[in-house]
């Protein structure tokens, strides 16, 4: 074994020289200063058994920071800093050859300079302003991040040369580029105090921004919406141009939900009986190649879920789809599905009945009525069902139903939109603008019209672009007020600030503005508060916290409307009618949920009948797995699975301890810990009440709770029959713990491929 005093170590130039163990001693006793319970010689110790003669002094750095990262535990959480300050010294290094970050001008001038920057900060900005906001930057906050935080930002946030791995800029250069692009068209008098206000909520945790966000602004890429809802028509004109939409968009960084629903059985007639259709799975395998055609750029893969009503003819072999039996000539497994239901089908399951199978193309309004008009849907239903003239198929409810969750236990990703909710408690009118499918992780909610070929003026393809607020970091409900000020007109500007590969979503953007802000960290803000999700304890601070996010968000876009304008299409929302979520919710909730309204609903309904609102949609409670990483906060609305999760993903594995774990362990319950899914299913519902598209919400089992061994049916209908009797709009992921790791070493999959998390 080397003596590491007798090391030589490789300089970045080439050079050769000693190894300089005062020199990594101070690095690591800087990086520990102020941390509890974080040994230096510990990480030095396990660093050096791993040195030998020619070592780089990358390699070096990299030795140290995994060193540090391999200790983070419950008993000793501090080594996330420790590891994460290592981690960042490491970054800066690279980026900028020292620790100290130059001048924000000179930075921007250099990466211009080489394409990495959009040359338009240069051209809206002056010098002046430029040293104006490089005096608010505060780069100390870089040494805030936890260790999975560094990794994510360093891995798919930063701009770099994804060959080469050569990252061009640290945190806190991302957090203030983005707001200087983002306000570059407001006024010069007021600009760079919301610069510099978005900078500070945005640095600080307060709001999340989404991964196109964070990896494009600042950057000549400019298509920053992280969902494309797509429809497909039953034409092969409409199908070539969905495919088209999906290679567009897949490339850009989104993650893509497609609506084949209208598409005809198998069997139907063509051209009046000259040819046989081939049915829904030929097409749904052309869309899945579209969608696994690009890698993104290196930041993530393409991914989509597609929809279709349960009640159409082929809906036995499309439920399979994904599972690993059967050949590749009957599965199409590198899709996700969402299956669409309503209140006719739900009845028909509850008092035992058949469904009748059709293939939409045979049952004129039947496909447009099961969105827009439940009435009509069950006189239209009815009234096919007894035409003897219509290729129709029966299956017991139960046995449909049953089949399905089959297919959502075995694969988890299975998903389920009620469809009725989606419309009935919408802000668009379902009579003129109803809502037809939502996206790849099921927390959006928008109209959207069938593309006939890539420039046609009638489509609509629906887009969202998305953030968050971070509960965890807020005293005050009221505090929500200015940092939904501050989202509204960020991604507000956005919408005009990015490009458009295809018209109809230019169009349909530009005359809906919609955006879907959300929330993480809730596991964390619970917990702070001393309530939990499965005891009911949770249910009054969750609908005051979420009627003021709605509210102040309202009140923001509210306010943007009366200096910009309402969006072109306020007309059809329900808004425009004088209706607000608080009118439309289920009223079921009522019964687990007297919280009484905190808020002015009332001024507010008279403004926004007054002057409109800028966007038409606000909220969306969306996965966020990856950034919730980046706050270091626990997933979205999510319990943890453990204290310390262990996060598996494509850059390795990181651990991430729980907020303010050592205080208040006892007061957070964990995903497996939780005795069914009923009380986090209410908590969903009263958020529902004022989200006002989707939430991307969950349903976990642990076998080992049932007697058999095994999840009963029953317990996965009861679910599914309670989420929708409390008005939740999309049920996500169907968790099921294995076994095989728990607590501490649970892994965490990624929304499949990264392409839907914020």
């Amino acid at each position: 074994m080397v003596n590491s005093e007798e090391i030589q170590v490789v300089k970045r130039d080439g050079r050769k020289e000693k190894i300089d163990l005062d020199k990594i001693h101070r690095v690591i006793n800087w990086a520990a200063e102020g941390l509890d319970n974080v040994s230096v010689s510990q990480v030095e110790l396990r660093s050096h058994i791993q040195f030998y003669d020619g070592i780089r002094t990358d390699a070096i750095h990299e030795t140290i920071i995994k060193s540090a990262a391999d200790l983070i535990s419950e008993t000793s959480p501090d080594y996330q800093y420790l590891a994460a300050r290592l981690a960042i010294f490491h970054l800066r290094k690279i980026a900028y050859g020292s620790f100290t970050p130059p001048a924000l001008y000179h930075h921007v001038e250099k990466l211009v300079q080489a394409g990495k920057y959009d040359a338009h900060l240069l051209a809206d900005y002056t010098k002046e302003e430029f040293e104006i906001l490089d005096k608010r930057i505060h780069h100390d906050r870089d040494l805030n991040f936890a260790y999975a935080a560094v990794k994510q930002l360093e891995n798919k946030y930063l701009v770099q040369n994804r060959v080469t791995k050569e990252v061009y800029e640290s945190p806190q250069f991302l957090y203030m580029l983005v707001g200087m692009c983002l306000f570059a068209q407001y006024s010069k008098s007021t600009r760079l105090d919301f610069v510099a206000r978005f900078y500070d909520a945005a640095s600080t945790f307060k709001i999340s921004l989404p991964t196109p966000i964070m990896s494009g602004v600042r950057t000549p890429s400019r298509q920053f919406s992280s969902c494309v809802l797509i429809e497909c028509d039953d034409s092969l004109d409409s199908i070539n141009a969905t495919t088209g939409a999906i290679v567009r968009y897949v490339s850009q960084r989104a993650g893509i939900g497609v609506n084949a629903g209208r598409i005809r059985a198998e069997g139907s007639a063509i051209r009046g009986g000259e040819a046989r259709h081939t049915g829904c799975i030929p097409f749904y395998k052309l869309f899945q190649s579209a969608v696994k055609c690009c890698s993104q750029g290196g930041v993530r893969g393409g991914a989509a879920t597609l929809f279709y009503p349960i009640w159409h003819l082929e809906v036995e072999s499309l439920l399979v789809l994904k599972n690993n039996r059967g050949v590749e000539e009957n599965r199409v497994r590198h899709l996700d599905y969402g299956v669409q239901i309503n209140r006719l089908m739900y009845q028909r399951l509850l008092k035992k009945q058949n469904i009748t199978l059709f293939s939409p193309y045979d049952v004129p309004g039947l496909y447009e009525a099961f969105f827009a008009d439940q009435e009509e849907f069950e006189r239209l239903y009815l009234q096919y069902e007894q035409d003897e003239t219509i290729r129709k198929r029966q299956i017991p409810a139960v046995d449909l139903f049953s089949l399905m969750l089959q297919e959502r236990a075995g694969t988890g990703r299975i998903y389920i939109q009620n469809v009725d909710h989606c419309n009935t408690h919408s802000p668009f009118d379902p009579a003129v603008a109803p809502v037809r499918q939502s996206n790849l992780c099921m927390e959006i909610a928008l109209p959207t019209k069938p593309l006939n070929d890539l420039n046609d003026p009638e489509g609509e393809i629906a887009l969202c672009t998305l953030s968050a607020v971070n509960l965890g970091a807020f005293e005050q409900l009221e505090e929500f007020e200015e940092t939904a000020e501050l989202i509204v007109r960020a991604l507000d500007a956005l919408l005009d600030y990015q490009q458009y590969p295809v018209e109809a979503a230019y169009k349909a953007t530009m005359n809906r503005r919609t955006l879907g802000v959300g929330a993480i960290n809730y596991a964390y803000f619970l917990a702070k508060n001393g309530v939990r999700y499965s005891d009911g304890s949770a249910l009054e601070l969750t609908h005051e916290t979420f009627e003021a996010l709605q509210y102040y968000l309202l009140k923001a876009s509210n306010k943007l409307a009366q200096e910009k304008g309402a969006c072109p299409l306020f007309k059809e929302t329900t808004y425009a009618q004088g209706l607000l979520p608080i009118d439309t919710y289920k009223k079921e909730l009522d019964n687990i949920c007297t919280t009484p309204l905190r808020l002015d609903w009332e001024t507010l309904r008279s403004n926004i009948k007054q002057y409109g609102l800028r966007n038409s949609t606000l909220t969306a409670l969306m996965p966020s797995e990856t950034s919730s990483q980046i706050a270091n906060a626990t997933n979205g609305i999510e319990p943890p699975r453990g204290y310390v999760s262990v996060k598996a993903s494509k850059d390795g594995i990181l651990k991430q301890v729980v907020p303010e774990f050592e205080s208040l362990k006892d007061n957070y319950e964990l995903l497996w810990s939780l005795p069914s899914n009923e009380g986090y299913l209410q908590l969903v519902g009263v958020m529902q009440k004022f989200v006002d598209q989707a939430i991307s919400a969950n349903t976990s089992y642990d076998p080992s709770r049932f007697s058999s061994g095994k999840v009963p049916m029953n317990q996965l209908i009861k679910d599914l029959l309670l989420a929708y009797k409390l008005g939740v709009k999309t049920l996500y992921y169907h968790n099921t713990r294995d076994g095989a790791m728990d607590n501490q070493e649970d892994l965490v999959d990624d929304c499949v491929g990264g392409a839907c998390k914020i």
